[in-house]
């Protein structure tokens, strides 16, 4: 009994800490998607290019796109006229962050990790697009096919909607609790497993402190599909348990930005060598992420980095009613998604 009530306090104190930057992030998301529609993202990526890339990578990163929108919005942005290379970039910035993993990575992992992971998440983006546009260049017509986002879908926006900020709104605390929920959920019950059951130093004895960590993280993140802010609680939690930074950095990388069927999908939609050349973009670019942030954060204690002190910062009451309206808003969301899908 002891063993589960440590358990959900860990739970409580971790979903605590991000609830107040969580829901203001999906605040933020929703503002967000009342001005940039997916077709505004399509007229403005158009066409071949440096630009078109860079334009592609920037739009990306804030975008709150789950997993169910990126793919069919890329492949959409394809399909009207958009390079390989500017898809690739708005695959490759898009899920590995937002605006609301933004937050949630400064309430838990503190402001380095904040700035440092939207930075690599556009430069990714950059590089991908740019080698796509170099080296594969051909297009056939099964790549032009389209997969439609559909009502149920994270980027849809209900056009039925009088207000743009209703609209917005909805979006914002229905739509997106409702598709990153099980996972959330899942993220914070992991984080608090590995909080009690992983020994301190854990990480730092079994795997060290040098690329070794990096690899391993890399190998485990690349095949499992984990939603960019559900990622975040489970990298404060390693950290704790001696992983270090770097390491820690390569899981919030992979972990969103590939998995197995998005690999599939990708091959599919936009050819062989584009599904390679992204892959091996997401897995160079997150070692070589994870060895600058090491040596960028060699010294500070692992206590320092999980940035837990800036939620402390606010007062109980409002971290824990946040913590409340949050997990009714992911519960709402799960149970409507079963609805729909019966």
């Amino acid at each position: 009994m002891g063993f589960v009530k440590t358990i959900i306090t860990e739970f409580w104190n971790t979903t605590s800490d991000m609830s107040v930057y969580l829901l203001f992030g999906f605040f933020v998301a929703g503002i967000i998607s009342i001005f940039i529609s997916q077709q505004v993202v399509e007229r403005h990526l158009g066409g071949r290019g440096i630009w078109p890339v860079l334009k592609a990578s920037l739009f990306g990163v804030p975008l709150p796109l789950c997993s169910c929108g990126v793919i069919p919005v890329s492949v959409s942005l394809h399909k009207h006229g958009a390079s390989k290379g500017s898809t690739v970039a708005f695959l490759l910035s898009t899920p590995q962050t937002g605006v609301d993993s933004i937050l949630v990575t400064l309430s838990l992992l503190g402001p380095v990790f904040a700035i440092f992971r939207p930075v690599v998440a556009l430069i990714t983006g950059i590089i991908g697009g740019l080698f796509v546009d170099l080296f594969d260049q051909k297009t056939s017509d099964k790549e032009k096919e389209s997969e439609k986002c559909t009502d149920d879908c994270c980027c849809s926006h209900d056009k039925k909607m009088s207000s743009k900020f209703v609209s917005g709104m909805k979006f914002a605390f229905i739509t997106l609790p409702r598709d990153i929920g099980k996972p959330m959920l899942a993220g914070l019950a992991a984080a608090a497993f590995i909080s009690i059951l992983v020994p301190d130093d854990f990480f730092a004895d079994k795997l060290g402190t040098g690329i070794l960590s990096l690899v391993v993280m890399m190998l485990l993140g690349i095949p499992v599909y984990v939603c960019a802010t559900a990622s975040v609680p489970v990298a404060a939690a390693l950290i704790a348990k001696g992983l270090t930074p770097g390491a820690a950095m390569v899981f919030l990388m992979t972990g969103p930005a590939t998995n197995a069927a998005s690999f599939v999908t990708i091959w599919k939609s936009l050819g062989g060598r584009t599904a390679i050349i992204y892959l091996l973009t997401v897995a160079s670019c997150a070692l070589l992420s994870g060895i600058t942030l090491n040596y960028f954060m060699a010294g500070m204690i692992s206590e320092s980095m999980t940035g837990h002190h800036h939620s402390m910062m606010l007062p109980a009451i409002i971290r824990y009613s946040s913590a409340l309206v949050l997990l009714a808003l992911l519960g709402y969301g799960i149970l409507r998604k079963k609805k729909v899908s019966h």
